[in-house]
């Protein structure tokens, strides 16, 4: 096992290792003393590991009780974090309680959100159960819900007690769900570490999983001990979701996964950044062989002007300005800013 310390706001120990949920009543003992814990799952998760951990917290001596949605991104919204409200209300819990999300990047998002508000603030501990959540949303802090009008625009930075990234939980993905994460993944080599990206390069992943996850992690943590709330630094870990974001929304968010759209949306900026001489050609298309190679989507089949302009929505607006993150190299990364007419005429759509 491999631990690594989040200095932020609140201060944070993150987990890496194999078989950690047998024991996560012990490691969170070690970080929260014994009381009531709400654990959150969905209901593909629950029935593979909620057993085992509800028995490892009661057996440190935690009081559990649980809380079960159906899955998928469209249940992340305001009505299920209103259900999750009402159930914390019936049955008493207080500020000094804490909630556990158990699952992927939906659970923990909508969990850490929950945290944020109830009582204005109670703790919350992550175990992460997928490739992407273990190596991006379930670090940083930051949380939120989708509404209509966009992705993640009602959410708060909001820091766990504690991260458990037991790798044994990535065995039980779907390929097109570890695709997703493969992903992200894929995108911390392009914005902070060529020698990362090469790993995929080369196809390496399967034999450098764990390696791979612990460098992951620890890109996200330099970068948030640097920029917490995400004013600088920080946007660098956006590479890709601006357009990825607005796919995402195009298809009301059940029609492609967060990993799938970011994919294309990493394809399109790194095209984009070398037609307008940021980036290499060559490099532009190193980035779209391996990401295709790994199984994931470089396209889909709506129009580049119509995602531009649904970018407005973004939460990385500033006024009417976008801060979008583009490629210099491959494993340097840089914002630059440019108002959505700009962001046309960067794509190649002016007009």
């Amino acid at each position: 096992m491999k631990k690594i310390h989040v200095s932020a706001s609140r201060g944070y120990d993150i987990l890496i290792g194999r078989n950690l949920l047998t024991d996560a009543g012990y490691y969170l003992k070690q970080v929260l003393s014994p009381k009531r814990v709400c654990v959150v799952s969905d209901d593909v998760v629950f029935p593979l590991y909620g057993e085992n951990v509800v028995s490892s917290l009661e057996g440190a001596g935690f009081s559990v009780v649980t809380f079960v949605f159906p899955h998928g991104e469209p249940q992340k919204n305001l009505s299920t974090v209103s259900e999750l409200f009402d159930f914390l209300v019936k049955e008493g819990f207080t500020r000094t309680d804490v909630l556990v999300a158990l699952g992927g990047g939906v659970v923990g998002d909508l969990t850490g959100f929950a945290a944020a508000c109830y009582l204005r603030g109670v703790k919350f501990v992550q175990i992460p159960t997928t490739f992407l959540a273990q190596i991006d949303s379930s670090v940083g802090g930051k949380t939120g819900v989708d509404i209509p009008g966009g992705k993640n625009l009602v959410g708060a930075f909001w820091q766990p007690s504690l991260v458990l990234c037991d790798i044994a939980t990535l065995s039980t993905l779907s390929p097109d769900i570890f695709a997703d994460g493969t992903a992200e993944a894929i995108k911390y080599g392009l914005i902070y570490d060529a020698d990362l990206f090469d790993v995929f390069r080369n196809h390496l992943l399967e034999e450098h999983l764990f390696d791979v996850v612990y460098r992951c992690i620890e890109i996200k943590k330099q970068v948030v001990e640097e920029d917490e709330f995400d004013t600088g630094l920080r946007m660098i870990l956006n590479f890709g979701h601006t357009l990825g974001h607005a796919i995402e929304k195009s298809y009301h968010f059940t029609g492609i996964t967060h990993g799938r759209a970011v994919a294309v949306g990493m394809v399109l900026i790194s095209d984009a950044c070398a037609k307008n001489g940021l980036l290499s050609i060559s490099d532009a298309e190193a980035i779209r062989s391996t990401i295709q190679s790994h199984g994931l989507p470089v396209s889909v089949p709506l129009e580049t002007g119509s995602l531009c302009a649904l970018c407005g929505s973004d939460k990385k607006m500033d006024g009417d300005t976008l801060n979008l993150i583009i490629l210099e190299d491959i494993g340097h990364a840089a914002v630059r800013k440019m108002s959505l007419a700009g962001l046309q005429e960067f794509m190649g759509n002016e007009g």
